[in-house]
This record gives structure tokens, C-alpha cells and sequence, in this order.
């Protein structure tokens, strides 16, 4: 495989499912690397590599369309459905605490904030 050649295919793979780990299918790969770069092949480099890609296969349901969102389920207690999340990169603390972790209950709408 020429230079060239690598380097597209690295550029695809990365968007495709590199740091991002998000598979977006053909159509949104090709736009969003055509908002960087440009070469008269990308197109189709970019199928070719999705429907070779065994992880793009899998990612992509053809079985079940996702359809139109549907709300959670609402809880009937109190912290019985809880969300959780971290805010991280914050300056540090006196105690070297940079991190936030969220804790919010579903059914009495309450967040936790805990320095980590």
C-alpha cells in the first residue's frame, strides 16, 4: 500500500471509529472529512472502507430502524432510577480534587456533587 493510500485509509479509520468510537455510516463520514480534506477518490474510499468494516456492519442496524426516540420510563421511588456523569478538567482544589462526579435521582429531580 502506497503512502498516500495509508494515510486516507488512517484518516477514514479514525473518524470512523478511532477516538471518536462513533460509527456514522457513509454518508456523514464522507462530510465531515470533506470539512478538511479533499482528494477525488473520498467518496468512494469511504464505502469501500465501511462495507469491509466489520465494527461499521455491526454499529449499523439494517434488521431494526432506530425510529423516533421514546421518553425513559418513569421512575415510582426515589432513587431507583439514577443518572451519573463526571465533570472533568476543572481546576484544581486546595485538597487536588479536578474532578466532579454527578449523581442526579430521575424522580425527585436532586443532583449529588462529589469532588474527585
Amino acid at each position: 500500500m502506497h503512502t498516500k493510500e495509508w494515510v486516507r485509509e488512517l484518516l477514514i479509520k479514525e473518524l470512523c471509529g478511532g477516538a471518536f468510537v462513533r460509527y456514522f455510516g457513509i454518508d456523514k463520514t464522507c462530510f465531515m472529512l470533506k470539512e478538511h480534506y479533499y482528494w477525488p477518490s473520498l467518496s468512494k474510499d469511504v464505502e469501500h472502507f465501511v462495507r469491509r468494516c466489520s465494527t461499521c456492519q455491526l454499529a449499523k442496524s439494517h434488521l431494526r430502524p432506530q425510529g423516533l426516540y421514546s421518553p425513559l420510563p418513569v421512575p415510582h421511588g426515589p432513587w431507583e432510577d439514577v443518572g451519573l456523569d463526571f465533570i472533568t478538567e476543572l481546576p484544581s482544589t486546595q485538597r487536588q480534587k479536578d474532578s466532579m462526579m454527578v449523581v442526579v435521582d430521575r424522580f425527585l429531580k436532586m443532583a449529588h456533587f462529589v469532588a474527585c
